[in-house]
């Protein structure tokens, strides 16, 4: 039996149960390795209606989107019409923000790792019309700096707004037929979906959310972010196998199954080139390269992206040296938990990549200055408050605002212990994950200039 069937075994056995011990409803995985492709899925796609779930059905991808705009943009680079090193005005006279000096240095390369270093969470609901992304890029016209583009890695869902419309007015179409006719067509794709209009087609998931931290996780009350943000991730949905198959053009040098060239060889490797390091954040990879995350994983490197919507959850990792990856698509309960034990199997096994573990409190690791996390920290989302009490111990409390407020997630309050250095953890969250924290910079006085958790928020306390 050869390691790819043993897998499959595995998965048959072991792939419902492991849904039920991280109350993950509904999910499906796939595996690609040795040139095939194997795939289960098991749980249902919505509580309320217990539609079970098949290998066929449909789960938001979330911001894996992010990798196929950026192929999007980077076939408009092997046709001479884009340079990445040019600034984005170039494309985009009408791109504005707060700080116009910043906007106007800003290049398309910036947008692609994370590094333009204006305020990323941007989730306007400008409509359903094909230019909802056109009007959400007229909205920045008052969204911050946090720092100079290029300083510094900040995950960022506006900058592939932004990227997405540069896609849009190079080709004269909107992005979902972007999509659609130069990825979705040349690879064949037979279960993908721009939106929820495509998406109603299928046996289509729908994320599920807990009304309280104790609660019996329900089907979310909408299906989806706002279209507007759709180049960032909102919308894109599919099944693992069709995510593969997108994943297997990268590996075959830029070539699709039935050999039609969707990207030039060295565009495809180009795009796992490091491209910005990332502070020590535990979960993410170590650095980024265009579009794609990268890992520093003992047995790889390994390439991903992750991605969550309103209560869906993606994962997808690849092994380049190795010809194997593998994508899981959820809706709902403990994905992370899921996972790890699918992927560490997976990984493990067929390619002899370990996994690293989920963060854990090192006391060891206890800040020997407090003062430098202490103060109040703020972006778009949420409002962050370290403090220190009596005993010396830090807490860190964040209020949500905007459309993270809205979803109803309320003030979270938890203790910050040591990790890795300046990289803390909260004790708890309502997932069972201690989330990393990195505090970084200097704002002159030796106190940390930002809290990064993959995104920076900028400290506001003087």
């Amino acid at each position: 039996m050869s390691k790819l069937s043993e897998i499959d075994a595995w998965l048959a056995d072991n792939f419902a149960e492991l849904l039920a011990k991280h109350q993950v409803p509904g999910a499906a995985v796939a595996v690609f390795a040795n040139g095939q492709v194997i795939d289960h899925a098991a749980g249902v796609l919505n509580k309320s209606t217990a539609v079970e779930s098949t290998v066929d059905s449909v789960f938001q991808i979330g911001s894996i989107t992010k990798v196929w705009t950026t192929t999007l943009a980077m076939q408009l680079v092997d046709e001479g019409r884009l340079d990445l090193d040019k600034p984005v005005r170039d494309y985009l006279p009408e791109f504005v923000l707060a700080d116009d000096a910043a906007a106007a240095r800003i290049t398309v390369r910036q947008l692609t790792c994370h590094t333009s270093g204006f305020e990323g969470d941007i989730f306007t609901d400008t409509g359903q019309g094909d230019d909802c992304v056109a009007k959400l890029v007229a909205t920045l016209v008052d969204v911050p700096q946090l720092f100079e583009p290029g300083e510094m890695f900040s995950y960022n869902n506006a900058g592939y707004c932004v990227l997405g419309r540069i896609v849009e007015v190079l080709r004269g179409k909107s992005y979902d037929d972007c999509l659609r006719e130069h990825l979705f067509a040349p690879l064949g794709l037979t279960h993908a979906a721009a939106g929820p209009y495509d998406a109603i087609r299928y046996r289509a998931a729908i994320g599920h959310v807990q009304p309280a931290p104790d609660a019996e996780s329900v089907a979310a009350p909408v299906w989806a972010l706002t279209r507007s943000n759709a180049p960032a991730g909102s919308h894109l949905a599919m099944r693992p196998r069709d995510l593969l198959t997108f994943v297997r053009m990268h590996l075959n040098e830029g070539r699709a199954d039935d050999g039609t060239q969707v990207l030039k060889p060295e565009t495809a490797r180009a795009m796992w080139e490091r491209q910005v390091e990332l502070p020590y954040l535990g979960l993410m990879g170590g650095a980024w390269g265009l579009g794609w995350m990268i890992f520093d994983w003992d047995g790889g490197p390994v390439i991903g992206h992750d991605g969550g919507t309103i209560g869906q959850s993606a994962f997808l990792r690849v092994v380049p040296g190795s010809n194997v990856a593998v994508a899981l698509l959820t809706n709902g309960g403990k994905p992370l938990h899921l996972y790890l034990d699918v992927f560490r199997k997976v990984l493990g096994d067929l390619a002899g990549v370990e996994v690293p573990p989920l963060p854990e409190p090192d006391a060891a690791e206890a800040p020997a200055d407090p003062s430098r996390f202490v103060g109040e920290y703020s972006s778009q989302v949420a409002e962050i408050v370290v403090s220190q009490d009596e005993d010396g111990d830090l807490w860190l409390e964040r209020t949500p605002k905007g459309i993270f407020a809205e979803l109803g997630t309320g003030p979270e309050k938890s203790k910050l212990l040591g990790y890795k250095g300046d990289t803390l953890v909260v004790a708890h969250d309502g997932l069972g994950l201690h989330m990393p924290h990195a505090f970084v910079g200097d704002d002159g006085t030796g106190r940390a200039l930002y809290v990064h958790t993959g995104r920076a928020d900028r400290r506001v306390s003087r």
